[in-house]
């Protein structure tokens, strides 16, 4: 509950937690930022880490205060660890396969595969681009195409093309935007508007799922009392 606690904690104060990070580690924020984006790409089980906003936050930060940090740098340290990442969940996957996936697991959910497999399977390889925006389901994605066997050097095309449309974007939105006056003062309500509206599809899709559950007994029982009818 502590760490939980604390990663809501900077979730909604991710700018004010970066100027710490960057204060008391200079230049090692690189390497700190890198490890996030690689874990939250690279591991089926860090889908909870930041990932939008942190982006958004620090290229932000780059701007507008005295970091001594590069946007460039950042970009192209962070686009190298989500590709990295990617790549590295993608081999998890063909090598563990779907049975990580537990009905109560805590993390790893049952459903979470089936709605990550379900958006594959409607979008086929552009799923690995269109997932680097979609929280939770950019780190599922990567695992699925692995238990799927999509072939690497596909799979590779789609992962480098997402991993730099993903970091760059959001970098450059924080980097351009994160200045105005309105966004500067407003910057939590910011944050959170990027959290929440990041991952509704995920919510939309757990709460489609759940009442097709409730849906199938009695469409069910419908089909059983026609049958005993005629």
């Amino acid at each position: 509950m502590e760490f939980f606690s604390f990663l809501v904690d900077f979730l909604l104060h991710i700018d004010k937690h970066l100027e710490e990070i960057i204060r008391d580690y200079q230049n090692w924020t690189y390497a700190i930022l890198f490890l996030i984006i690689f874990a939250e790409t690279g591991f089926v089980v860090t889908p909870f880490l930041p990932g939008d906003s942190l982006l958004f936050a620090m290229g932000a930060l780059i701007a507008g205060e005295n970091t001594g940090l590069s946007i460039w740098v950042m970009m192209l340290l962070l686009i190298v660890a989500a590709i990295l990442g990617n790549s590295l969940n993608y081999k998890l996957g063909s090598f563990f396969g779907v049975k990580v996936f537990k009905e109560n697991n805590k993390i790893l959910k049952l459903e979470y595969y089936k709605q990550s497999h379900e958006f594959f399977e409607k979008h086929g390889g552009k799923a690995i681009i269109f997932s680097r925006f979609l929280p939770i389901f950019r780190t599922i994605a990567p695992f699925v195409a692995g238990i799927a066997k999509m072939p690497f050097g596909r799979f590779t095309l789609f992962n480098v093309i997402g991993g730099v449309a993903w970091i760059s974007s959001l970098l450059m939105a924080g980097y351009l935007l994160g200045q105005i006056p309105v966004v500067k003062k407003n910057f939590d309500i910011v944050i959170v508007v990027i959290a929440v509206v990041t991952f509704f599809p995920a919510i939309f899709a757990a709460l489609k799922s759940k009442f097709k559950k409730k849906a199938l007994p009695l469409a069910e029982n419908t089909v059983k009392e026609e049958e005993q009818v005629y």
